[in-house]
């Protein structure tokens, strides 16, 4: 039978086991970049979510950013070229920008992960998390 401090540590090295991995992050495919998933607050009032197109980069490339329910996010666009904004809600939007810079708002009515994607770059440029 196990002591307390025996079970205890090898909880302990578990939890530093599983942190560990949780900090590393998880290698792309070749060819893609690794997505950003820090996280910002941009709805209710915060700072624009900025979102750089050049050609086929765009960034951020996948950025978590927190919304909440109803109240829009606001997208600032810098593009040296015009394109679209798909975002996958219900019901999903377009947001078209032009070469130059862009301002859209996004509004989210149901809580969930909604995938924002720029098409002509195939990338998931932001992730929002509702709530």
């Amino acid at each position: 039978m196990r002591s307390r401090a025996a079970t205890a540590a090898a909880g302990a090295s578990l939890a530093m086991l599983v942190a560990g991995c949780a900090a590393t992050p998880a290698a792309a495919p070749a060819g893609t970049a690794n997505p950003d998933t820090s996280t910002s607050q941009p709805a209710g009032g915060g700072a624009p979510v900025e979102v750089t197109v050049q050609g086929a980069t765009v960034t951020p490339n996948g950025k978590r950013v927190e919304a909440t329910v109803g109240e829009p996010v606001t997208v600032r666009v810098t593009a040296d070229r015009a394109g679209e904004l798909h975002v996958h809600a219900t019901p999903e939007q377009t947001l078209p920008f032009d070469t130059g810079r862009t301002t859209v708002q996004i509004t989210i009515d149901q809580p969930g992960v909604v995938d924002v994607e720029e098409h002509k770059a195939d990338l998931v440029v932001l992730q929002l998390q509702v709530s």
